[in-house]
C-alpha cells in the first residue's frame, strides 16, 4: 500500500473535488481546519485491496477519486460483489472496529482518511458531520433496496441499463450536473466485473451492451467511454420512470 499526499487537494479542503458531497460538505472553516489536523491520504492502484473483511480499522475515509468494490466471500469460497464505492462515498463506520467487507480498488483510488478515534470525538461536538453522515447512510440504504429490486426482479437488459444509469447519475452529481438529456461518462468496471456484480455471464453482458449500442441507447468509444444521448430513454430500458423512481 502506498501512502502519498494529493497535490490537487492539499492543503486547502475548499479545493477538494468531492467537497460538496462528502461527509464534510456542511463544515465551516474552523471545522475543516480541525478535520485537516486528523487527516491523511492513501492511494491504491487498480486491483489492490484497500481492506480485507475483518481487518481492524483505525481510520474512516472518503473516496476522493476512483471507484472500489465491496465484496464478500461465501463459505464455499465464491465471491460476491455487494456494492460500489464512488467518489465522495464514505468508508468505515464510527463505533465499528472491523471492516465488514473486502474493499478492492477497481480503478486507481485516492482516499482522504481520518484517524478514527479523533473523528469519533469530533462527531460528538460537530453536529454538521453527524447529520451529513446520517444522510449518506440513509442514501446508502436506499441504494441497497434499489439493488435488491434490480437483482431480484429485473431482466438482464434492465440490469445492464440500471447499472449504467447508476454510474451516469453519480458522475453527473459529482460534476454538479443534472442527470438528464445527453450524458457522457467513463464506466469504471470491466465487463467481467459487471457480470460478477449483476449475477450474469460475461457473454450476456457483452450481448446486452451490444444491443443497447445497436439501438442507439448508448454509444461506445473503446470499451469504457460511454455517451447516453437521452438519459430518459436509458431509464426506460432500466425499468425506471423519467424522474428516477421505479415503476410500480
Amino acid at each position: 500500500m502506498s501512502v502519498q499526499q494529493a497535490p490537487i487537494l492539499a492543503p486547502n479542503c475548499g479545493a477538494c473535488p468531492i467537497r460538496h458531497r462528502a461527509v464534510c460538505a456542511r463544515c465551516e472553516a474552523d471545522e475543516l481546519e480541525a478535520l485537516d489536523a486528523i487527516k491523511y491520504y492513501r492511494s491504491f492502484e487498480a486491483g489492490q485491496t484497500l481492506l480485507w473483511a475483518g481487518d481492524r480499522m483505525d481510520f474512516v475515509a472518503s473516496v476522493v477519486t476512483g471507484v472500489a468494490t465491496l465484496t464478500q466471500v461465501m463459505e464455499d469460497g465464491r465471491t460476491q460483489t455487494v456494492g460500489l464505492l464512488f467518489p465522495s462515498d464514505f468508508v468505515g463506520r464510527p463505533g465499528r472496529d472491523r471492516a465488514p467487507y473486502n474493499v478492492i480498488a477497481t480503478t486507481d483510488v485516492l482516499m482522504c482518511c481520518f484517524r478514527k478515534k479523533p473523528f469519533e470525538d469530533m462527531m460528538g461536538r460537530t453536529p454538521h458531520i453527524g447529520q451529513r453522515l446520517l444522510e449518506m447512510t440513509l442514501d446508502e440504504l436506499d441504494a441497497a433496496r434499489e439493488w435488491m429490486l434490480l437483482l431480484g426482479r429485473k431482466t438482464a437488459r434492465e440490469k445492464i441499463a440500471s447499472l449504467l444509469a447508476i454510474v451516469a447519475r453519480r458522475d453527473a452529481g459529482l460534476h454538479l450536473r443534472a442527470p438528464q438529456g445527453k450524458l457522457v461518462f467513463d464506466l469504471p468496471l470491466t465487463r467481467e466485473a459487471m457480470a460478477d456484480y449483476l449475477g450474469l455471464t460475461l457473454e450476456t453482458v457483452s450481448r446486452q451492451i451490444s444491443a443497447l449500442k445497436r439501438e442507439g441507447i448508448i454509444a461506445l468509444e473503446g470499451k469504457r467511454h460511454i455517451t447516453v444521448p437521452d438519459f430518459d430513454r436509458l431509464l426506460e430500458e432500466a425499468g425506471d420512470d423519467a424522474d428516477g423512481g421505479f415503476v410500480g
